[in-house]
């Protein structure tokens, strides 16, 4: 399973035309979608899509995956962990990101440096990663936000 690393914010981000935007919500409603009905429902051929889909893979603007439920694959807990760190702070995110446990890192303002999403089997798997995460050099505290109920989860944003 590959890992995604974003660098976010710059300057450098893709600007992107109506064809595009609606090539990425095609694929948003469905990512297995074949290119030549996307080229219908946008009005470009079956290998002009193809050839738009691949630029926007290359440029780091979209991936396709498949979004599993955590759940459903035996992993009932998850949390949100807010960790304060002292040192540089984008070695600390890029040690955390190592971790296999952890999911989502991201850079914060606010009362936490760091904001770090995991999944684990169980309560004792909680603990053994907040553990590993407080080993990190770095890392002074933590703060779990254990999630009981997941109400909404979108991917859907980007397009308007």
């Amino acid at each position: 399973m590959g890992t995604r690393q974003y660098s976010g914010g710059g300057s450098g981000h893709v600007v992107l035309d109506d064809v595009a935007k609606q090539i990425i919500e095609q694929l948003q409603e469905d990512g297995r979608r074949p290119y030549a009905s996307i080229g219908k429902a946008v009005g470009l051929s079956e290998a002009a899509v193809r050839q738009r889909v691949q630029r926007l893979l290359d440029a780091g603007v979209m991936q396709i995956v498949a979004v599993t439920d955590p759940l459903q694959l035996g992993f009932p807990r998850q949390a949100m962990i807010g960790l304060r760190t002292t040192g540089d702070l984008e070695a600390v995110a890029d040690r955390l990101a190592e971790l296999d446990e952890v999911d989502y890192v991201v850079i914060t303002a606010g009362s936490f440096d760091l904001l770090t999403e995991v999944v684990c089997r169980n309560d004792d798997h909680l603990l053994e990663i907040l553990q590993r995460l407080r080993s990190v050099e770095g890392v002074a505290s933590t703060e779990a936000f254990v999630y009981l109920k997941l109400r909404k989860q979108t991917y859907t944003w980007g397009t308007a």
